[in-house]
């Protein structure tokens, strides 16, 4: 409060001096939530299958929690329209909790039905967890590109973290308890996370709410916009082709010599050289164009894939999954910087949860694909994915050849 009595505005993080601070609450809220969000399918699957009910109930049930994501855009309109988009992302956080917890106690006793529209109602908010808690981070490091670059890596960070750390604690609490005792203390992590993320530097609204499009409108922009094209249909591309190594690694087992268990190796070494990839680009930003690293590190991407696909040998594999999570992650951070920068401020959020929403959605349509190809060969799945990331790298060559022209 000012003398004269008059509340004195936050200043937007940028100009403020507690920029690390920002960034480490940051780091919590955004880890927390996105544990929450990335352990509560398996908990739901989990707790159907020993509950004796039918495998196909759990798959819907399942389904009922990741489908929604795709819905999420139409909800983030409100990100770039409130007078605090702190407030969107903490009631949103506690919604999921609040539904998923719901869901859980409410299954032993009512129908199935009741349990999987509460779930819906969880998914649907879950890309406000994801994309959603990422635009709010440019408003949090400092204005350098360098301070931006490494704040995403950070960011990068707490996707893997937490799609790493929210299935092993449902496994492990569900080994020491119950599946519903997982989901519960996933629930209340996301309350935690709400109130670290109210505790995030304030930023001021972009624009005035008449000014924020439609999703629909958000949705043509960025297919009009050259770098925003790109960004959107190589995440798409690169994500769904990712999806295929866990069922890869599986099949691929008896190839390589080794017990099936090993398969299991294969996803942690990914997953390791991911959290290598996002440390990589916290000590060193990426400083190059956002627009062109993205061609760049899909290339990349891909490279890895056909190494994995051509690996002989066990300790080959364990090299080409490991330099495919780096590679993936360098790529990741490099999306984030696009949307950063390429996203007029007035749909920022919209833009980062279109992204987000699209990215979720192609990695389950990989996951299908590599499940149905792989019946036919084993490395048929990893041969596709490389086939159509060379498709779009060339295409968005040519495609950022034809933008430069006009």
């Amino acid at each position: 409060m000012s003398l004269l009595g008059r509340r004195v505005p936050p200043r937007p993080s940028s100009q403020g001096d507690d920029v690390r601070g920002g960034l480490a609450r940051y780091v919590v809220a955004a880890t927390l939530a996105r544990t929450a969000d990335g352990g509560a399918v398996v908990a739901i699957v989990l707790l159907v299958a020993t509950s004796g009910a039918p495998g196909w109930l759990a798959g819907l049930l399942g389904a009922c929690i990741t489908a929604p994501h795709l819905l999420g855009p139409l909800v983030a309109r409100c990100l770039d329209t409130a007078r605090d988009g702190r407030t969107v992302i903490a009631l949103a956080c506690m919604a999921h909790g609040a539904t998923l917890a719901a869901a859980v106690l409410l299954y032993p006793v009512t129908w199935s039905a009741i349990t999987g529209v509460l779930l819906v109602a969880s998914g649907l908010v879950g890309p406000l967890l994801t994309g959603g808690i990422s635009s709010r981070l440019p408003a949090i490091a400092k204005p350098e590109r360098s301070s931006q670059r490494r704040a995403q890596g950070w960011d990068v960070a707490t996707y893997g973290i937490g799609g790493t750390i929210g299935p092993s604690l449902v496994a492990a609490v569900s080994a020491w308890s119950s599946p519903a005792m997982a989901a519960l203390i996933l629930a209340a992590a996301t309350f935690v996370a709400a109130a670290a993320i109210r505790l995030l530097p304030y930023s001021p609204p972009a624009a005035a709410a008449s000014d924020v499009p439609q999703p629909g409108r958000t949705l043509v922009m960025m297919f009009t916009t050259g770098p925003l094209r790109r960004t959107l249909y190589m995440t798409v591309v690169v994500a769904l082709s990712v999806a295929v190594l866990p069922i890869t690694a599986v099949a691929s087992t008896d190839d390589l010599a080794v017990e099936p268990a090993a398969a299991g190796i294969l996803a942690a070494v990914y997953g390791l050289g991911g959290l290598a990839g996002s440390a990589g680009v916290m000590l060193r930003p990426m400083r190059a164009d956002a627009d062109r690293l993205m061609t760049w590190l899909a290339a990349a991407v891909g490279i890895t894939l056909a190494g994995a696909a051509f690996a002989g040998s066990f300790p080959a594999a364990l090299m080409t999954y490991a330099l495919a999570g780096i590679m993936n992650s360098c790529f990741f951070a490099a999306t984030l910087a696009a949307r950063s920068e390429y996203a007029p401020p007035e749909a920022r959020g919209q833009v980062f949860v279109w992204v987000g929403a699209l990215k979720i959605t192609a990695g389950s349509a990989g996951t299908a694909l590599a499940g149905a190809a792989v019946a036919h060969a084993t490395q048929l799945p990893l041969f596709l994915a490389v086939a159509i990331i060379t498709a779009v790298v060339g295409a968005s060559v040519m495609d950022r050849g034809a933008s430069a022209k006009i």
